[in-house]
């Protein structure tokens, strides 16, 4: 039976489980549930902390799990990354007082606090900075006002909270991180299927079917705005000069190419949200 790490709080846990949901697998129906077994699909899912996930993983304890690239770095973990899973993102960044850094090399000699050690130490490491790290949990950007260190290396989305404690970012971004699926060093062959089953969530959900009438003579105009993945699929209708067509499309595009093909001459254009897919 495959066994499965899922975040079990947190901004990961949630679109987790509802992409493991839309994969067809049994899921858990109490948050303090940590433990469920999907007979149906040979599965076994256990709940975990996200930054636990990659050290039981790596261990080799579980199988395949999901967590974030940030937490997967962080744990010097031996699982390794097999997808990107499309949510879950984050930018780490370093911050200071504007006025004592601008620049990653400004760090030298100075303490940094930060949650994820690893990560950070790794990062300035490579960089050749010399630098000393205080390890917190949760938010750091106090830290400095508080006199427990110069600077810190935290998430950062708009930079607002870092901004109203006196902080500029400064230097590179440390990591673009997002949720993945990690596996153990020794993959079994059944993570295949679960591989397959969430890739085709993912597809669902960035693509979307597109139908429409078409006159047969600017079939190959109406191709070049919307190709699909291989192919157009081409249906003929009762009216022998006009054709169906039903073509896959990225969902964000899904609009800028009703306009073109309207405006081409294309008719009953319906645009229809895809549940599953495999490409």
């Amino acid at each position: 039976m495959l066994r499965v790490a899922v975040p079990n709080k947190g901004s990961l846990s949630e679109t987790a489980v509802e992409m493991l949901q839309e994969a067809g697998y049994a899921t858990r129906r109490d948050t303090k549930e940590l433990h469920v077994v999907d007979a149906r699909n040979d599965v076994e899912f256990f709940y975990l902390r996200p930054r636990d996930i990659a050290t039981y993983v790596g261990s080799g304890a579980l199988d395949i799990g999901i967590t974030g690239r940030d937490l997967l770095l962080d744990s010097h973990s031996a699982a390794t990354e097999l997808a990107e899973l499309g949510f879950g993102g984050s930018t780490f960044r370093f911050a200071g007082p504007a006025d004592e850094f601008s620049e990653l090399s400004d760090l030298a000699g100075k303490t940094v606090a930060t949650s994820y050690p690893g990560l950070v130490g790794n990062f300035l490491r490579d960089a050749g900075v010399d630098a000393t790290l205080v390890h917190l949990d949760g938010a750091v950007e106090s830290a400095v006002q508080l006199g427990v260190a110069d600077a810190v290396a935290d998430v950062v989305s708009t930079g607002t909270t870092l901004r109203k404690a006196g902080l500029g970012i400064f230097g590179p971004v440390i990591l673009d991180s997002t949720a993945v699926l990690i596996a153990s060093p020794e993959t079994k062959p059944t993570t295949a299927t679960l591989i397959r089953r969430l890739q085709g969530v993912l597809v669902a959900r960035q693509y979307v079917l597109v139908d429409y009438d078409l006159p047969v003579r600017l079939l190959e105009q109406a191709t070049a705005v919307a190709g699909g993945i291989e192919s157009p699929t081409i249906s003929p209708l009762r009216d022998p000069e006009w054709v169906a067509v039903r073509v896959m499309i990225p969902r964000g595009d899904a609009n800028d190419v009703m306009d073109r093909l309207y405006e081409l001459g294309a008719r009953a254009i319906l645009v229809t949200a895809i549940h599953a897919a495999r490409l």
